[in-house]
C-alpha cells in the first residue's frame, strides 16, 4: 500500500515537528505542511483527528499518528510501504 495524501500538523518551534519533517524530506515523501500557530482551521482539524492539540500530528490516507517522534513514524510508516 503506497501512500497517496500526507498532511503533516505542526508548530514552527516544535523540535519533533522539524525532525519529522526531514524524516520525509530524506525518504523524499511529498507531503502538505499544516502551521497549526497560524492556522486555525488546522488546529481545529488536528484537534479533531486526533483528540489533541500536541504536535506533530501526521494524516496518512485517513490514519493518524499524533505526538510522535521519528522511531514512532517508522513504525506507523511501514504499513504504506
Amino acid at each position: 500500500m503506497k501512500a497517496s495524501k500526507v498532511r503533516l500538523f505542526v508548530k514552527p518551534f516544535c523540535g519533533w515537528c522539524h525532525e519529522a519533517k526531514d524524516w520525509l524530506e530524506e525518504r523524499s515523501i511529498p507531503y502538505e505542511e499544516l502551521n497549526v500557530i497560524t492556522n486555525g482551521a488546522a488546529r481545529k482539524e488536528m484537534l479533531a483527528l486526533s483528540g489533541q492539540t500536541l504536535a506533530p500530528v501526521i494524516e496518512v490516507d485517513g490514519e493518524i499518528l499524533a505526538d510522535f517522534d521519528t522511531a514512532q513514524l517508522a513504525k506507523f510508516w511501514k504499513k504504506f510501504e
